[in-house]
């Protein structure tokens, strides 16, 4: 083995170009620890070059995209940060509420990714290729200069766009739940206290919604002790999450420049001089983006002190008397003077202001959970297994809105995971990879009819599937299964996560194709055919049955499975979904904790009766697809 000096003298020696080509069997983080050697290292590790080579391994953007972000950013060793720390999040996340939505996919922006949540849907005339596809923003995450990142939830109150800052609490590598929830946290809060929303910025980059108490009045140690240990929003009951969540969205909430919601990502365009007007429209919203977190809400600068302080972006509001009147609901009689606070309309603060909004859930909490009133029903099992809110509360300092995407076991039937009915959560579709093996592997799209992806004469459009196809081992069997994840007619037919067809692709079909191609001027080329099973209606929504049926693959890449009694077709085609959504159009979202997560049940299409310029909205029709 050569001497340690020796080996550092000859990687000296390298050219930068030859360098970054050798990072390339290194990991941001080998290339880190190989500056610390020396200096010389040092510099070596610095160069742009290999930082560049970093930013193309994270594999999200091709090299002429990772060019353009290179301008919004101090360095692509920055840029190799916010790509790095954000790449388990970019793919598609679905929630089994709504039986017709909560398909969320996430793609790159500009240095940013944007959470777009596809809509149920029909195809205009020109089909799935050249349609567009509607979409409703659900979350960003922005990159600052230092690689630094910043969340935003979206959302639309009473016919005003919002976004919603919050902090982003960790990233994990191989996460499959993205959560919204509300992070208690225990900050020291100094002499001086924001009166109203103000957006601290820190050298990190990260953002939060602080709900913070003075240090004036009583301590919190005064009333719930020194080691008591920090309960999770998990923890609390559905119903006390739920309106937690609401409460400090709207404290935090601030209202979106029209601007900001032109455009969200480039689109989709081989024009090159559309392209670059499109990158400087989004630099110019970033920045503005970027400036709303250092601003408070009457766009002031935050003084000095408090813009140095380790909090960012917190919207810190005084609640000693918020405190002390918790305290006092939770455990007894109201003090003369909560009576006198709770009587003392003329205090418009917002600890005011949120205490009047949290006092009604509170109480709530204590009857459902377990209170000291004798008179009080017996709570369930289940029930008394939550935490109280009061206890949440008083267990930290501060509260903030948080994204989490955590790793946790998950069970699956046929590709779609097992959730959890009550948190407000996405859960990662993993894409399986086609293979010289399993070649129909992955996302396609579908519409029932022939020919495959155009409208019938008397009907304005085809309700568009989202299919995962994927593969399964049954008996020395190969099965391939396509899960709905989508649905785009007006009242749900078949639930989620529940397998459109299920096909032996050892068995070949002799079944012959039923439409004459001159007849339809549709070339029918067939190049293999399997035999199956395709949902049915028979044995009710959530427990489905199934009839034979034949899949027919053709030499152009289309798929159609086809019912073998009632000669109902269902056509599918690989699609871009990414591209399709630079293609489509944005429409208003949800309110803003729905938005993330429906998690009412519903059955029929949530997010119709949207204003937009596209006349292919789903209809308020319902068809028997399969009988």
């Amino acid at each position: 083995m050569l001497p340690k000096p020796f080996d550092s003298c000859l990687l000296q020696t390298l050219p930068d170009d030859l360098f970054a080509i050798v990072s390339q069997f290194l990991s941001p983080s080998d290339v880190c620890n190989l500056s610390l050697c020396c200096r010389s290292l040092y510099a070596l590790a610095a160069s742009e070059k290999v930082w560049l080579t970093q930013c193309d391994m994270v594999d999200i953007l091709p090299r002429k995209d990772i060019v353009e972000w290179r301008k919004g950013v101090s360095s692509y060793k920055a840029l190799c940060r916010f790509l790095t720390s954000v790449q388990p999040l970019v793919g598609m996340w679905v929630h089994q509420n709504p039986e017709l939505g909560n398909v969320v996919y996430v793609i790159p922006g500009f240095v940013s990714i944007v959470g777009c949540r596809v809509i149920p849907q029909e195809l205009g005339p020109l089909g799935m290729e050249d349609g567009p596809i509607l979409w409703a923003p659900v979350f960003e995450i922005l990159g600052d200069s230092d690689g630094s990142t910043a969340f935003f939830l979206h959302g639309r109150e009473n016919g005003i766009n919002y976004i919603y800052p919050g902090f982003i609490k960790q990233i994990e590598r191989t996460c499959n739940v993205l959560l919204l929830e509300i992070e208690p946290t225990q900050q020291k809060c100094g002499d001086t206290f924001l009166q109203s929303h103000s957006m601290v910025h820190r050298s990190d980059g990260d953002l939060s919604g602080n709900i913070c108490s003075s240090n004036s009045g009583l301590s919190r140690s005064h009333w719930t002790g020194n080691n008591e240990s920090v309960v999770p929003f998990s923890k609390l009951g559905f119903s006390d999450r739920r309106r937690l969540l609401e409460i400090i969205t709207c404290q935090v909430r601030q209202k979106v420049p029209d601007m900001a919601l032109e455009l969200l990502f480039p689109r989709f365009s081989v024009d090159k001089d559309n392209f670059q007007k499109d990158l400087l429209l989004l630099s110019g919203r970033r920045s503005l983006l970027i400036q709303m977190y250092k601003l408070n809400s009457n766009g002031i600068q935050i003084d000095e002190k408090a813009s140095s302080q380790e909090a960012v972006g917190a919207v810190q509001l005084e609640l000693d008397e918020v405190q002390t009147s918790i305290r006092s609901w939770a455990f007894g009689t109201p003090s003369d003077e909560v009576i006198n606070y709770r009587n003392s309309n003329k205090r418009k603060s917002l600890g005011g202001a949120f205490w009047h909004s949290l006092k009604h859930i509170l109480r709530k909490s204590s009857s459902n959970n377990g209170c000291h009133a004798v008179s009080e029903k017996v709570t369930s099992s289940s029930e008394s297994k939550h935490a109280r809110l009061d206890e949440f509360l008083r267990s930290s300092d501060a509260v903030k809105l948080t994204l989490h995407a955590s790793t946790v076991k998950l069970s699956s039937y046929r590709a779609w995971p097992n959730m959890h009915d009550s948190r407000f959560a996405l859960y990662k579709l993993r894409m399986p990879v086609p293979t010289v093996d399993q070649e129909y592997a992955g996302l396609w799209g579908g519409t029932f009819g022939w020919p495959p992806g155009k409208p019938s004469k008397d009907k304005s459009g085809k309700a568009l599937f989202l299919l995962l196809l994927s593969y399964e081992e049954s008996e020395g069997q190969q099965l391939l299964i396509a899960t709905k994840i989508l649905e785009g007619t007006h009242y749900v037919l078949h639930p989620n996560g529940s397998a459109m067809f299920i096909v032996n692709t050892n068995e070949p079909s002799s079944e012959p194709f039923p439409w004459d191609p001159d007849v339809d001027s549709f070339p029918v080329n067939i190049e293999h055919a399997f035999v199956g099973e395709g949902i049915a209606t028979g044995y009710g929504f959530r427990y489905p049955g199934s009839k034979p049926g034949s899949l027919f693959v053709f030499n152009n890449g289309v798929l159609a499975f086809i019912w073998k009694e009632s000669r109902a077709v269902l056509t599918l085609q690989r699609l871009n979904l990414h591209e399709l959504l630079k293609k489509g159009e944005m429409v208003p979202a949800l309110s803003p904790v729905a938005n993330f997560s429906y998690l009412t049940k519903s059955y029929s299409n949530v997010f119709a009766g949207f204003q937009t310029t596209s006349p292919y909205l789903p209809s308020p029709r319902q068809e028997t697809l399969v009988s």
